[in-house]
């Protein structure tokens, strides 16, 4: 198998957000592949420190096959090498390495391991499909944590221990876990090189209390549609600025965050609309997923404007 290296390092080392895409689709809901290419290569020329293909934000579930492959070829060729790309991969263990080996030819560098489809399965049980998926593919894994899909220390140190699993992605949010999940993980593999990332939707709400225990890498949504703050936001908290991190919060990520809750599914939908206000036409989501109500467009409309504003040194136009 290839080695976990480039991608680890490449990740660790990178500058700004990692960057997860929506899935460009046209008004007939067919792939749109050039819009796509847009949204990645713009995102890359934003700061981006790696792009997330095909994962939550960008519909994985709504994918075939076919589509995913030709999603994941479009932004390998779209970052032309200038960042990494890591591909999802999910559903049962067979599926999930149909997935990683479509990922590997399509030239993605890693892949985000998706919880399995539907069941709840015991600790063993994960370990197996997990160790299964990695042993099946020359892609370095990061496996995503979150529902059915909770792992308890020990899991992970085992993960951990699997050749080709590199990493966990937590979209739990218990940090009482995720700290004891570091701990045992730290004095088992006291070398290091496991890689933790905060995957809870709106990762940046929670940044300041994931880089307490010692997670600074996190998923990003907000750079799809307002790349600046989410290339501000994320320069402060690791330079420990927290005065701009908690202005940012207060005036921009609360707000977004409690717009979010107002409907299913606006983990993606409201980004998708973001982006689509932002200029790009990457269509609409796909069923199950709707549409945002206008009323919270508009409301979306304004937490971006003041957003900007916090950016010029503006309160807003709340003083």
């Amino acid at each position: 198998m290839t080695s976990a290296a480039p991608l680890t390092d490449r990740l660790t080392r990178g500058e700004g957000p990692l960057f997860f895409p929506v899935t460009a689709y046209g008004p007939d809901g067919a792939p749109d592949l050039t819009a796509y290419r847009r949204h990645v290569a713009a995102g890359v020329e934003a700061g981006a420190a790696a792009v997330f293909a095909c994962c939550g934000t960008g519909e994985f579930h709504a994918l075939t096959p076919e589509e995913f492959a030709a999603y994941v070829a479009a932004a390998v060729e779209a970052t032309a090498g200038r960042v990494p790309v890591v591909a999802g991969a999910g559903y049962g263990t067979a599926l999930a390495i149909r997935f990683a080996r479509l990922a590997h030819e399509a030239g993605a560098d890693g892949l985000l391991a998706m919880p399995p489809y539907l069941v709840v399965a015991d600790q063993e049980g994960l370990l197996r499909h997990y160790a299964a998926l990695a042993d099946a593919t020359p892609l370095p894994v990061i496996v995503y944590q979150r529902e059915n899909a909770v792992f308890t220390p020990e899991t992970v140190v085992r993960l951990a221990r699997t050749e080709g699993i590199v990493g966990l992605k937590d979209g739990v949010g218990d940090l009482d876990l995720m700290q004891r999940i570091v701990s045992a993980v730290r004095e088992a593999e006291p070398a290091g090189g496991f890689l933790y990332f905060n995957g809870l939707p709106t990762a940046e709400l929670t940044g300041l209390a994931y880089r307490g225990i010692g997670i600074s890498l996190y998923s990003s949504a907000v750079f799809c549609f307002a790349p600046e703050i989410a290339v501000a936001y994320h320069r402060a908290l690791n330079t420990g600025d927290d005065a701009t991190v908690n202005r940012l919060i207060d005036g921009f990520y609360r707000p977004l965050v409690e717009l979010r809750a107002k409907g299913r599914g606006y983990a993606v939908s409201l980004v998708k609309a973001g982006v689509r206000m932002r200029g790009l036409d990457v269509g609409e989501v796909r069923a199950p997923l709707t549409e945002p109500r206008p009323e919270h467009l508009k409301e979306l409309t304004e937490i971006v404007e003041r957003g900007h504003a916090l950016l010029a040194g503006a309160d807003g136009g709340d003083a």
